[in-house]
């Protein structure tokens, strides 16, 4: 073997090894990027509706229901913490009779009554049961639809598995977003423009929450 040939293979090795690394990178790019699209598009149009929900226009519509438990249902309300929640047949009566929930919920209880608060996405609803003649007292707020998905965008009162969606949606978007970095350091040295335009990217939103955001 001459000498050469002795140079071109590391440098061959080397090649490879950069090919394979960028091959990774453009998939793990378009995989987040697919992944993470939809919902991308979700949290942009949503960022735009929370940046103007003082100028969009909502009237809450109020539902209010009411309905009477069956002594024998009504003896379950025994509980006294101040956070349980409704035994189980109370809650499967209040749910059949005014279309609420409760279940698992924390209640207020007092000796006259026990108050359990519904929060929603976009709206808002809460059960009241006066414990000495079962009457349930119900009632239902909703502020619209834009309401709703601001509510999604900011994980208000979404539940556990909106709360994890949000999580592993955010971690698409770092690897989209980090795998995206490198690939501009790859592509760099062809495009002169590109670290100047990154640089202009990060300094933008800094110099005005320095200057204008107080």
């Amino acid at each position: 073997m001459n000498p050469s040939e002795t140079k071109t293979l590391p440098r061959k090795k080397s090649r490879k090894w950069r090919n394979w690394w960028v091959k990774q990178l453009h998939s793990w790019h378009w995989i987040s990027a697919a992944i993470s699209l939809a919902v991308m598009l979700f949290f942009a149009v949503t960022g735009i509706t929370l940046n103007h929900a003082a100028s969009i226009p909502a009237e809450p519509v109020v539902t209010e229901r009411s309905a009477r438990l069956e002594p024998s249902v009504l003896r379950a309300l025994t509980a006294k913490s101040d956070d349980a929640p409704l035994p189980a047949p109370v809650a499967e009566a209040v749910r059949n009779a005014v279309g609420l929930d409760a279940a698992g919920k924390p209640g207020e209880w007092s000796d006259a009554e026990v108050y359990v608060a519904l929060p929603r996405p976009g709206g808002d609803a809460w059960v009241s049961i006066d414990r000495a003649t079962g009457k349930v007292s119900a009632e239902v707020t909703d502020r619209g639809w834009i309401s709703y998905l601001n509510d999604l965008h900011k994980g208000r009162n979404s539940g556990s598995a909106w709360f994890w969606f949000i999580d592993l949606f955010a971690v698409a978007c770092l690897l989209f977003t980090i795998t995206g970095l490198f690939l501009l350091q790859v592509h760099a040295r062809h495009r002169r423009s590109t670290w100047p335009i990154v640089i202009a990217g990060i300094a933008l939103p800094a110099v005005l929450a320095m200057i204008f955001v107080h």
